[in-house]
This record gives C-alpha cells, sequence and structure tokens, in this order.
C-alpha cells in the first residue's frame, strides 16, 4: 500500500514537472567521479566527435546504446549481437557502460548520448546509488530526470528502462549494494508505475533473475553482484526482441496449426549448426521407422519401409525444451517443415523459446510462378526466390520459361531456339540443359516441386521466328514432339505445364495429341484454364473460373491462381487481398482441388533484373500466400481493402510480416543489398471517407470548407491503400459502393509525430500495373485525374517524374511511376497531430483504353 502511494504520488510529481520550462540537468563537479569514470567518457567523447558527417549521424540516429554501471560495462554488447537471427554484426551497439557509474554520472555525461540522437537507449542504473545510502525515491526521481532530458533533446529515441538486478548476500562481497534487496523492489515498483507518465518502456529483469529466496541466482553470478556469461547470455534472450523491434516471440509464417509457449529456452550448442542439436524420429503409422538422410544426429529406429520422396504427408510435431528440441514426423517433408519453423524460432542464433507444435498444410500445392520468357532470371536470383519459398513452406516453383519475346530453355536438337537473332530481350540469355538440371535439383534439396511450362500453341512468338512455321501446322507439331521427347527424356520431373491459352485454335487435334504424347513418357500434365480443348486428365490452371464450371466439376483437379497476379497488385493491396482470399473456393484442400500458385508476370522490360523483385510485391505478397495457403479459410472473392476483411486477423499477421522484414529484408540484416520487401505498416491507418460530391460543389475550390464537410462523412476505411472503386469493378468491391462521373471525393486522416521532423511517406494514386503498356502520369499531376494532398493545409506536390506523359511502351522500362520503387515523399511534419487530407476527382469510370484502366485509388503511407 506504502509502495502504491509513494509511486502514485511521484506520477503526479513527474507530469507537474514536465509542463514546466525546459528540462535542466544537475551541474557536478568532475572531482567527485573516478579516474576510470573519466578514461571512459573522454573515449565516449572522442567517438562521438562526428556531427559535421552526414553519413555517420545518419550512422547515430540508428544507433542503440545500453548505458549504465559496471553490469553494463562488463557486457560485450557488440559480439552479444553479432551471428544472430538478424545480422552478422551490428556496428549500431554501443557500450555507455562505466563500472561504478551512479545517476549522477549518467546525467553528467548525458550529453555525448543525446547528441548521437539514437534509435534505442537501454538505461539500468541506481544500485550503487542504492549502495551508497541514496532512498529508492531519489533514485528514481533522477532515472526520470535521465529519461525526460533525452526525450526532450531527442525525441524519436525510443527509451527502455530495465528493472535493476536483484543482489545476493551469501557471497559476502558488495555488502553496500547486496543488502538493498527490499529498496530494490521498492525502486523496481516506482519504476514500473512512471513508465506510462514518463512515455518509455519499463522491462521487468529483476523477476527472471531471482531465485526462490529472491535473491540473484548463482548461476548468473560469483559475487553476488556482476554477471558471469550465463548471466548475459540470460539477459539478451530477455531483451532481443525489443533491441531489434520485434515481438516477444518469434513470429512464426506460416502460423502453425497448434502453438503452445512454454516457460524457460534451449540455448544453442556454440559451433553446431541446429540440425546437429536436434533429435528427428520419422514414423510410417504402420510399419516404424527411417532415417532422414538430410540431418544430422538424428536418433531413427530402423524400418524396412522406404520413405518416398513424394509422400504426400507434410505433418509434423516439434518440442523445444530447456534440455532437448524434437521433430516427430511421417515423412521426410514433414521433418524439412519442422526445421524451417525450428530456423524461425532459433531467430537469436543463440537461444529458441521453448514450445509445442503440431502442424500440417491445408493445401498440398502451395506455389510460385516466376516468368523468365519476359525477362531473363540470372541463377542466383531464381536461387534467392526458390529459398524464400522454401523458408514459408511453399513447395511448387512453376518456371515459365517459353514466350512471344524468347524461347529460354536449351534445345540441343534445335539451338536455333535460343538463338539471339530470334529473342526480343536479353538477347541470348537462356537456360542450359546443366542449369536446369541445377533448379530442379535446388528446388528438389528444399521439398519444392519443379513445374515447368513450355507454352503451347500459344505465346509461341519464338517458337515461330527460330522455326519458320506454327506450332498447330504439321510440321510444327512434329517438331514440337521432338522438343517434348529431348525435354522429357533430359529432365526429371514429374508434372509439365503446356500453358495453351490464349490462343485461336487451328488444330483441334494439337492440344490433346500433344497431352498424351507427354503422358506417354509417365508426366502428367498442366494447362491454363480457360484455355484449350483439354483432356479430362489435365489439371487445370485456373486463371479465371468460367462462371464456376471446373470448381464444381468432381471429374477435374485444378489448381487455384485467379486474381493472384502480383504484377497487376498494387503491393499494400496484394498483401491485404492475399492474406483474406479463400483459395479454390474452398477452406482446405481435397482430391480436385490442389492448392494454389502466385505468379509473377511481368510484361514489361526491366531496366535491370531486380526491379521485377522491386516493382512487383513478390517476397510480402509471397508470405501472405504462405500463411493463407497453409492455413485454408479465408473469405470468396477479392477484398481490395482491409475494412472488407478480417481486421482482426490482419492486423495480427501484419505484425508478424513486419517481424520478418526486419529479421530478414532490412538494412540492418545483410552485409549486402537489402532484398526488396515493398511493404510498409498499414493496418493503423484509419481514413474518413466523404462524398461524393458533385462537381459543381469544389471544381473552383483548392481545399474542401469545413462547412463543406460537416454532415457529408461517408464510411470509415483502413489501410495505407484505400481502393474507392476497383478497376474490375462490378466483380471486385471498392471502399465507395456507387461512385459515378463528375464527382468529387475527400479522405482525411491525422498522422502523429513525436517531434517537428521530415518524414518519408508513400504517396500514389494510380499504381501502374507492370503488365500492359500504361501511360506515365502527366507531368505536374499525381495521376491523371488530378487528386491533391494536404499536409497540414499544405500541398504536397508530385514529383518531377522522369518520363511524365510518356506514352505507354512495353519496350520502355518503368522507372519511377510506382511510389514502392522511386523515393520516398518528405514531408514536414509538426510535433504531435498531423491532418492529412486528400481530395480525388471522379472523371470517368472507364479508361481510354485496356492498357490505361480508371484507377480511383490512393496510397498515403508512412515509411519506416
Amino acid at each position: 500500500m506504502k509502495v502504491n502511494f509513494i509511486c502514485k504520488l511521484l506520477v503526479l510529481l513527474c507530469l507537474f514537472l514536465q509542463g514546466q520550462a525546459q528540462i535542466q540537468l544537475p551541474k557536478y563537479p568532475d572531482s567527485i567521479f573516478t579516474t576510470y569514470y573519466h578514461q571512459r567518457v573522454s573515449l565516449f567523447q572522442l567517438l562521438q566527435g562526428f556531427e559535421n558527417s552526414k553519413a555517420v549521424n545518419e550512422q547515430n540516429n540508428q544507433s542503440i546504446i545500453f548505458l549504465g554501471n559496471s553490469i553494463n560495462d562488463g557486457a560485450e554488447w557488440n559480439e552479444l549481437f553479432t551471428n544472430n537471427g538478424i545480422n552478422q554484426t551490428d556496428s549500431r551497439i554501443m557500450n555507455r557502460g562505466i563500472s561504478g557509474d551512479i545517476t549522477a554520472g549518467v546525467m553528467h555525461r548525458l550529453d555525448e548520448v543525446a547528441k548521437r540522437k539514437p534509435a534505442k537507449v537501454f538505461l539500468m542504473i541506481g544500485i550503487n546509488d542504492l549502495g551508497r545510502g541514496l532512498t529508492p525515491d531519489s533514485v528514481v526521481k533522477n532515472i526520470l530526470l535521465i529519461n525526460d532530458y533525452l526525450q526532450q533533446e531527442s525525441p524519436a529515441t525510443k527509451i527502455f528502462i530495465e528493472s535493476i538486478l536483484p543482489v545476493n548476500p551469501l557471497f559476502g562481497k558488495f555488502s553496500g549494494q547486496t543488502s538493498k534487496t527490499k529498496e530494490i523492489l521498492i525502486a523496481n515498483a516506482f519504476l514500473k508505475n512512471a513508465a506510462e507518465a514518463h512515455q518509455y518502456t519499463y522491462i521487468d529483469l529483476h523477476s527472471f533473475f531471482t531465485d526462490h529466496q529472491g535473491y540473484l541466482d548463482k548461476k548468473y553470478t560469483n559475487d553476488g553482484l556482476h554477471l558471469m556469461g550465463a548471466g548475459y547470455q540470460h539477459w539478451r534472450h530477455l531483451i532481443y526482441p525489443k533491441v531489434f523491434g520485434l515481438t516477444e516471440k518469434p513470429a512464426l509464417i506460416p502460423l502453425p496449426k497448434l502453438v503452445e509457449w512454454k516457460p524457460g529456452y534451449y540455448p544453442l550448442q556454440s559451433g553446431k549448426s541446429i540440425k546437429d542439436q536436434v533429435a528427428i524420429l520419422i514414423e510410417n503409422s504402420s510399419e516404424g521407422f527411417e532415417r532422414d538422410k538430410n540431418v544430422v544426429g538424428a536418433k531413427i529406429k530402423k524400418s524396412k519401409v522406404n520413405l518416398r520422396k513424394d509422400d504426400a504427408n507434410e505433418s509434423y510435431e516439434l518440442n523445444v525444451s530447456e534440455s532437448q528440441i524434437n521433430i516427430k514426423a511421417k515423412t521426410q517433408k514433414g521433418v524439412f517443415n519442422a526445421m524451417q519453423t525450428l530456423e524461425q524460432l532459433a531467430r537469436n542464433g543463440k537461444t529458441i523459446d521453448a514450445v509445442e507444435i503440431k502442424d500440417e498444410p491445408a493445401f498440398a500445392w502451395r506455389g510460385y510462378m516466376i516468368d523468365v520468357g519476359r525477362n531473363y532470371l540470372s541463377m542466383d536470383l531464381l536461387k534467392q526466390q526458390i529459398d524464400r519459398m522454401a523458408k514459408y513452406k511453399l513447395n511448387v516453383f512453376h518456371f515459365h520459361a517459353t514466350e512471344d519475346i524468347a524461347w529460354r530453355i536449351e534445345s540441343k536438337r534445335y539451338p536455333q531456339l535460343t538463338s539471339p537473332a530470334y529473342m526480343l530481350r536479353n538477347k541470348g540469355l537462356y537456360y542450359s540443359e546443366a542449369e536446369i538440371k541445377e533448379l530442379i535439383q535446388y528446388c528438389n534439396d528444399r521439398n519444392i516441386l519443379f513445374v515447368p511450362e513450355i507454352d503451347m500453341p500459344g505465346h509461341s512468338a519464338a517458337f515461330k521466328r527460330a522455326m519458320k512455321t506454327d506450332m498447330q501446322s504439321d510440321s510444327g507439331l512434329i517438331i514440337v514432339k521432338n522438343i517434348l521427347e529431348e525435354f522429357c527424356t533430359t529432365y526429371d520431373v514429374p508434372y509439365i505445364h503446356i500453358g495453351a491459352d490464349e490462343v485461336k485454335i487451328t488444330n483441334p487435334n494439337f492440344i490433346p495429341e500433344v497431352t498424351r504424347y507427354i503422358q506417354s513418357f509417365g508426366k502428367k500434365v498442366i494447362g491454363w484454364q480457360p484455355g484449350g480443348n483439354f483432356l479430362d486428365s489435365t489439371i487445370r490452371h485456373l486463371w479465371m473460373d468460367d462462371l464456376g464450371k471446373i470448381t464444381s466439376d468432381k471429374q477435374v483437379q485444378y489448381i487455384d491462381s485467379r486474381h493472384l497476379y502480383l504484377n497487376h497488385m498494387d503491393p499494400l493491396e496484394a498483401v491485404t487481398t492475399i492474406f483474406n482470399r479463400q483459395l479454390t473456393n474452398k477452406d482446405q484442400g481435397d482430391q480436385n482441388a490442389l492448392g494454389a500458385i502466385i505468379c509473377t508476370w511481368h510484361d514489361r522490360a526491366v531496366e535491370k533484373q531486380e526491379d521485377v523483385l522491386r516493382m512487383n510485391p513478390v517476397y510480402p505478397a509471397m508470405m501472405a500466400f504462405a500463411e493463407r495457403s497453409w492455413k485454408g479459410g479465408g473469405k470468396p472473392g477479392w477484398i481490395a481493402n482491409i475494412s472488407d476483411g478480417d481486421n482482426k486477423a490482419f492486423a495480427e499477421f501484419e505484425v508478424r510480416l513486419l517481424n520478418h522484414r526486419q529479421q530478414f529484408y532490412s538494412a540492418a540484416s545483410t552485409s549486402t543489398t537489402p532484398v526488396a520487401f515493398p511493404y510498409q505498416s498499414q493496418s493503423h491507418l484509419q481514413w474518413k471517407i466523404y462524398g461524393p460530391f458533385a462537381k459543381a460543389v469544389n471544381e473552383n475550390q483548392n481545399y474542401l470548407s469545413e462547412q463543406t464537410i460537416a454532415g457529408s462523412y461517408y464510411k470509415t476505411v483502413t489501410g495505407g491503400t484505400v481502393v474507392l472503386r476497383h478497376w474490375w469493378a462490378p466483380l471486385i468491391k471498392g471502399a465507395i459502393d456507387t461512385l459515378t462521373p463528375n464527382t468529387t471525393v475527400y479522405a482525411e486522416t491525422e498522422i502523429w509525430s513525436k517531434e517537428t521532423a521530415v518524414k518519408p511517406f508513400w504517396i500514389g494514386f494510380n499504381n501502374l500495373s507492370r503488365s500492359p503498356a500504361t501511360d506515365s502520369h502527366p507531368n505536374g499531376e499525381w495521376s491523371f485525374n488530378n487528386p491533391t494532398v494536404w499536409v497540414n493545409q499544405q500541398i504536397i506536390a508530385p514529383p518531377v517524374w522522369k518520363r511524365g506523359s510518356q506514352k505507354g511502351d512495353a519496350e520502355i522500362p518503368l522507372s519511377d511511376e510506382g511510389y514502392e520503387y522511386r523515393a520516398p515523399t518528405m514531408i514536414l511534419l509538426q510535433k504531435g497531430q498531423n491532418k492529412v487530407r486528400i481530395k480525388i476527382p471522379i472523371k470517368e469510370l472507364k479508361g481510354k483504353d485496356w492498357q490505361n484502366p480508371a484507377k480511383y485509388m490512393f496510397t498515403f503511407v508512412p515509411v519506416e
């Protein structure tokens, strides 16, 4: 009761102090501090003297500082957070601990920390103050002064105040400090209760370091006050998520069906791979067990059963305790899936939270397709995508390698197919027999089925240029069969995709004959639907559904790619719609509904191959698809806006998605160029939509008046991208039920800023698909419909476009048309709330042609 009363008084006092004049730190004479203190401070000041260097200042703004006394000083923080799941080295992490320091000493040297404008500060101080006889409330008052001063001088800095650690008097050392068990508890209670009022995050370490007597556990110390290696390891495990801005428990994608977290963690053994530390049991329900030859150190019971590599059972159980890791599965695929989950659990590289997991997928086919016919991608870039697929348990790699633009599969019988003379882009670039075999093996090693597509008889202009005949002619069919014989006898693949869409069938025997010929080699055939005159045995790959004909046909197997073309999707909308989408019209797969494949069709030429991943939301969409295809469920149709889907579930998924962006796609996650990841947090943004108003109401107004807006509020919509009217309406629902030409819509939201500063934003109004030859944005405007953006009543000018008003041309690469691949728009924000207002005139509901659809949408989102 007394502690709570004092805490309340202290909070009231602090709130009073916050409203006073600018905070000034007390002055102390240098003479009261030790020689060692001055040695350390002089070093810190030397390291800090880079105010005029832009590069160093930018690095400072990302720094993570550990501030305190000997307990901090004794840690090698940079090395503790090295070789972990996020990075190999992290120069951002800085130790500002000084042995023997007190709160006055921290205040005396605090300017050196404040001037760095660090991203985060972790402060632990106070035990030496208590040891000198200061009361807990006096210690906490100083700590809060440190916090408030840092926030004043560096508002963007996130401050974490860690509890004072417990002590242990049983060692007979440092009696001044180790006799303060009661005072430590009181001080920690003060700090916990003051956190909200002073806007810092309190971290309770004390509870996790105590033994049953309430003392510092002996396994963490050898003197009752300072920490041994095990203590720092324990400390690291507890604060790791906050250091890197992650969830308390590892963010798993796809989320397993059953996850039960347990207390404690398994410490990974230094110098040993995770595989070497796992006990693995491969179980066949009726006959016994067999060792997984890909996993080292497995505990296996011998069996006569040979598990086939294509065994469909992918389920697994994973158990992590403080002493061991166990995996149980019925197949090698199950073991592989468990290992992917385990890799995510081992995010910090040194410990794994104790957990029990039982898991299995909803769909058998969880695929990703890349078009390399139009734009050649190097083997390294293909392997990067395959690696990411494996990480998220996608298991079908659809390789679309022949197109009108170019034929990119080597044929030793017909080498002219890959001659530069017959390619329109990336001339002379194709995949050799050795490279395709390498890709097949690379996929096999990662539990991924390699599905090649040789498009026929459509999308075959490159074939016609090289072979001087049409595929559907008698001579063309003979060549096609020869190519297929060469392919089927060269490559060990169980499926061949023949495409067969978007073509006029002039020879009705072509597709049936080709299908039977492929089947004669023991292969199964897949074709696009709607497409050619397929045999019933052909697996249909849906890009539309012919009014439900295929999904309701119990005799036909099918794979779903309807509305899963990433090249048509705005990045933020892509994650929204794919996360919410019900695949195959069913909650889970069956013998007919095999699963789904997301597709990247970048029809337009690119300046460099990486643009395919930069201009399409490949990785964020892949992760949303991994979640949905593994979990099943979802809603029928296309959910364009977050508000029309499962808001709560989406917000929870977005947290995990952003955790993975931070861990595996950010600049801090790799020593090389960061992997493209076009996504920003958007589930927190709420927009009030006003209108639509008749054009006459505001055609001569630059800013909608408060009087006009009063009483005209329409609805609230969530998201960074808001689709007012979908360009495929009425098939897809937008935020506004009815839009008519010559009207105007307004949208408003507020953006909070802790400080007055210039911040980056994604802003856009017509996210160009990467497939059609869409015209570039007009000079001097955000898009064709002349929208306006205000922040705090100041108009935000559109970019100076590199190719403004350029008529669309498939051979002219996109450069800055999309907000996700151009430099963010920089906007001055004021401290506190900033009012954003967007005006979108609605002109015609039809675009001038199919390559220029009328898009009524907007994106406005802070860039983190």
